[in-house]
């Protein structure tokens, strides 16, 4: 058994710690019970987003800092992680609206992806070196350039006019295809971030009908004719609470559904973690993905809520069937930006005027599960009747198990582990988390 903690107020950072340091002795009646047999699951993996704002970031640093912070979030002796997440045109996390067209070119003519080579494309084919090509990465326009668009701007909602349907699904081809010449493999694309939000930074408005029949008509279509089927495409790519209601309208339309790999979703209006269980039992066929979360309104530096609330959403979102979990901006400046439109946020990593590095809490919660449950090890079937206490299970192909403890309270909690009839009394550290390895 190896055992690994975070703990508010002390110096453990995924500390590797003997078993006499949470050995428990009283008699505990509160279990945890694992069901290594019961297999949900298939875990693709964890990422973390690389924006214009977190590459311009990166581009400033020397090529030892460049080292450390690749180390750190895409090696095994860092994160791991083998996702990103990154935008098509401009987002928030810019440095300001951009397109890759001139305006009115309807037949793309002028397509050019020039300004994501400034620093975009850099960091993440060096995220790609790092992990040997073992780096999926998933695309998401947050605005069409602004003439196609019924408000005449890429901020502010807006929806896609309907003359340029087929023009904006040609340009995501065009996109998925020059990421391809620069040597970038895009392995999917959501059709709208947060297609429900009217936002006073880029944005563009769908109903679930708009999604539904974007896709049917026209995505979905022209990734067949440009031979960019295996390019997968994830609809919704918004908060949990409205996630069933969008992934309804796509997954019943036959046509529509057979493009669509599955939804994808975020955090910012509730938790909701039931309607994750609910949607993947209505379409089991279908995939779910967690595509952004962080903490909004600046860096939140030093709040120990930060990490606990990865660690809540992670447990929760991989009990209920999420096949992999992806992080917002990678890094951030002192004030969580840069951003064009100030909305500052938080980031696992924060750089300081004199590039100082700063991990969160954050980083160090996201690596006690994406550290240890790897991809390809099956998500299994847990119970846990201590509701101070949160858990999540996987197994790996050698049938060793890892659980992923969180404690949020101020106090110390116990329990037992139990699985294949044997039992384990532990200790949990108050406002802490531990990741356990276990061998038979």
């Amino acid at each position: 058994m190896n055992i690994y903690l975070t703990q508010k107020n002390t110096n453990h950072q995924i500390a590797e710690l003997p078993f006499n340091f949470f050995k428990a002795n009283e008699t505990i009646s509160d279990e945890l019970i694992i069901y290594p047999e019961h297999k949900q699951q298939k875990f693709m993996g964890f990422g973390a987003s690389i924006t214009e704002s977190s590459s311009s970031i990166y581009k400033s640093l020397n090529s030892e800092n460049k080292s450390k912070l690749m180390e750190a979030f895409f090696s095994s002796r860092g994160n791991n992680y083998n996702f990103t997440r990154t935008h098509i045109n401009s987002c928030d996390f810019s440095l300001g609206n951009y397109s890759y067209v001139q305006n009115n070119d309807i037949h793309l003519n002028s397509f050019d992806i020039g300004r994501d080579k400034i620093s975009l494309i850099p960091m993440i084919k060096d995220a790609i070196k790092l992990r040997n090509s073992d780096l999926k990465i998933l695309s998401s326009p947050w605005s069409p350039p602004f003439w196609m668009k019924t408000n005449n701007q890429m901020n502010n909602g807006g929806k896609l006019k309907k003359e340029f349907q087929a023009t904006w699904a040609e340009y995501f081809c065009k996109y998925i295809n020059e990421y391809k010449i620069n040597g970038i493999e895009i392995w999917g694309v959501t059709v709208q971030n947060e297609p429900e939000a009217k936002q006073v930074w880029d944005s563009c408005l769908y109903s679930p009908e708009e999604e539904r029949d974007f896709v049917k008509y026209f995505l979905g279509p022209a990734f067949e004719k440009n031979e960019l089927s295996d390019t997968k495409i994830i609809i919704c790519d918004h908060n949990r609470d409205i996630m069933i209601k969008r992934a309804k309208k796509v997954f019943e339309d036959p046509i529509a559904n057979k493009y669509t790999w599955g939804t994808g979703f975020h955090w910012y209006n509730g938790d909701n973690f039931d309607n994750v269980k609910k949607l993947h039992d209505m379409y089991p066929d279908k995939h779910l993905i967690f595509t952004e979360g962080c903490q909004e309104g600046g860096t939140h530096d030093g709040s120990w809520k930060l990490g606990e609330r990865y660690a809540n959403s992670i447990i929760n979102d991989l009990n209920n069937w999420t096949e992999a979990w992806i992080d917002w901006n990678i890094v951030l400046n002192h004030e969580g930006g840069p951003n064009h439109v100030s909305n500052f946020c938080s980031a696992s990593l924060i750089i300081d005027k004199e590039n100082e590095f700063n991990f969160q809490n954050s980083y160090y919660y996201m690596g006690h599960f994406s550290r240890f449950i790897r991809p390809g090890d099956y998500i299994v079937k847990s119970e846990i009747n201590n509701n101070n206490l949160s858990a999540v299970c996987s197994v790996d192909s050698n049938s060793s198990l890892t659980s992923v403890i969180l404690n949020d309270k101020e106090t110390d909690q116990s329990i037992k582990i139990k699985y294949n009839n044997i039992g384990i009394n532990l200790k949990v550290p108050s406002n802490s988390i531990i990741t356990i390895k276990l061998q038979d």
